[in-house]
């Protein structure tokens, strides 16, 4: 009786509060040195994980790189991670023994095949909630991992931890050069002159941003919510945790080539949208976003030999029925670049009825009303019209990719932290001018011909060119106001930039 009441129990601690449509994947590089973070793991060792062996070399497997209570510690400190982002926030896991590969150049740590007994064990010794995972077949959108979240009995350890959030980091060794096969999964590759050069690159951005304030002053929670565009969930709400300090920006190549993508990705300002972007601040100070105006539809037109002039995107007003002149050209720009990495205009269709709002009327637009916008299009820009619909758009990524590193170089040399959203960058506003030039500078090397500039704010340094009323209210009008959360980030980030130099880290 007595034992069939413990499973009960247990069973009630695995399932209750985890919802595992708001989660995140396992974080396999989060890492600190912390000595209480050490007292913390070994005290659930010595209550939950004793009879795990270390020594025995796992049948069929490598010998694990990291003994079994440093991949306690990643399980744990990632758990702690998510929880202080937002305690609803549960993590992905992989719990086949197939997932872990020690050898691998994206697991720098080495987790091995212990990780889905450590997490059984903890879910079993009710310290967290498991929800298992689901394989309808090979591709079904339903699969999904398991899903993890800290519960009372570990939540209770966090509270009374002597270490905070400041204290744990990216692990230094984790891979920020990544290539992708032709089924989107990273794959594995001798290192070249090339690839080591870049990391170096994203080395020293990295350390930069580690150093660099990104928040925002209004913003009292470190989630915003928004809408899903795509797949079964389209259109429902998701949390997007915000504000954070592990950034660690990745460039990731496609198609198992080195000429294909080469994206930077990583920052949580990825991640929002436009209008929020106008909110953050960098080092406590105001930020401009400058970006390319219709920056692949102007390399497609430089390699033709074409100046690119007007808008491209504005086509004959009443092309489509219903929508004014701002909601076409929206709807013309989105088709269009639907029809740039498609491979022929129906997928071009289907993607961007996909990725259309739900319940919008764009979701229920036929190919045939589609394809004659798209028609428009290529007879204002016939010099465009083989770019459409062949494959085009992963070969520009890797274009534009070229001109977001030599800008992001240059400033970074300079130790001016600058954070990028593909073809489009923020920087302090008393730097404004200097972007632009490094932006003209850097499109005029990568692709032989300048591309229009448009910013969101005008630059402190290009209004000091006006009186210094004009300048006084301007700094007024960006000024906002700073909430006691922000002020606890801020403080926060502080002692944790001091611990990552105490430690000979970040630079």
């Amino acid at each position: 009786m007595e034992r069939n009441g413990s499973r009960n129990r247990s069973t009630k601690l695995i399932t209750m509060g985890l919802d595992p449509s708001y989660s995140r994947p396992l974080d396999v590089h989060v890492y600190s040195e912390h000595s209480e973070i050490g007292k913390t793991v070994e005290h659930i060792w010595q209550k939950s994980c004793l009879d795990l062996s270390p020594c025995r070399k796992p049948r069929g497997g490598a010998r694990p790189k990291t003994n079994y209570r440093g991949q306690l510690r990643v399980l744990i400190l990632d758990l702690y991670v998510a929880w202080k982002t937002d305690p609803k926030l549960s993590i992905g896991v992989h719990l086949s023994n197939t997932a872990w590969n020690t050898n691998s150049r994206y697991n720098a740590i080495g987790l091995s095949r212990i990780i889905p007994r450590l997490v059984h064990r903890l879910a079993k010794q009710g310290y967290i909630e498991l929800s298992k995972g689901s394989f309808a077949g090979s591709g079904a959108k339903t699969n999904r991992t398991a899903r993890i979240i800290a519960a009372e009995p570990l939540r209770k350890l966090f509270r009374e931890a002597k270490f905070g959030r400041e204290h744990i980091f990216v692990f230094p060794g984790k891979e920020s050069v990544v290539l992708h096969d032709e089924r989107k999964k990273e794959a594995e590759y001798q290192d070249t002159d090339f690839t080591k050069a870049i990391r170096a690159d994203l080395k020293a951005y990295n350390e930069l941003l580690a150093r660099t304030f990104i928040d925002v002053p209004d913003q009292v929670e470190t989630f915003i919510q928004r809408p899903i565009k795509s797949g079964p969930r389209q259109g429902e709400l998701n949390r997007v945790p915000i504000c954070g300090w592990d950034h660690h920006i990745r460039r990731i190549f496609n198609r198992s080539d080195w000429r294909s993508g080469g994206r930077f990705y990583g920052g949580w300002w990825q991640s929002v949208g436009s209008e929020f972007r106008k909110r953050i601040h960098l080092d406590d100070e105001p930020t401009v976003e400058v970006d390319y105006q219709a920056l692949h539809v102007a390399i497609l037109a430089a390699e033709k030999g074409v100046d690119l002039s007007g808008d491209p995107y504005e086509l004959s007003e009443g092309l489509v029925p219903g929508l004014d002149a701002p909601s076409q050209r929206k709807l013309v720009k989105s088709l269009v670049l639907m029809a740039l990495n498609a491979r022929d205009r129906g997928t071009a269709c289907k993607a961007f009825r996909q990725d259309a709002p739900a319940g919008s009327e764009e979701k229920s637009m036929t190919n045939k009303e589609l394809l004659r916008v798209l028609d428009a299009f290529s007879e204002k820009q016939p010099f465009l019209a083989d770019g459409l619909c062949s494959d085009q758009g992963i070969r520009l990524m890797n274009i534009d990719s070229r001109i977001a590193s030599r800008v992001i170089n240059y400033l970074t040399k300079r130790q001016i932290p600058v954070l990028c959203v593909h073809d489009s960058f923020l920087i302090n506003y008393r730097h404004a001018n200097m972007l632009k030039t490094v932006m003209r500078g850097a499109c005029l090397f990568e692709v032989g011909r300048q591309v229009a500039l448009s910013n969101n704010y005008q630059g402190l340094d290009e209004m000091e060119r006006d009186s210094p009323e004009l300048v006084a209210d301007y700094i007024e009008f960006r000024h906002r106001d700073r909430c006691s959360e922000y002020r606890i980030r801020q403080r926060l980030f502080g002692e944790r930039v001091s611990y990552l130099r105490s430690l000979g880290l970040g630079g």
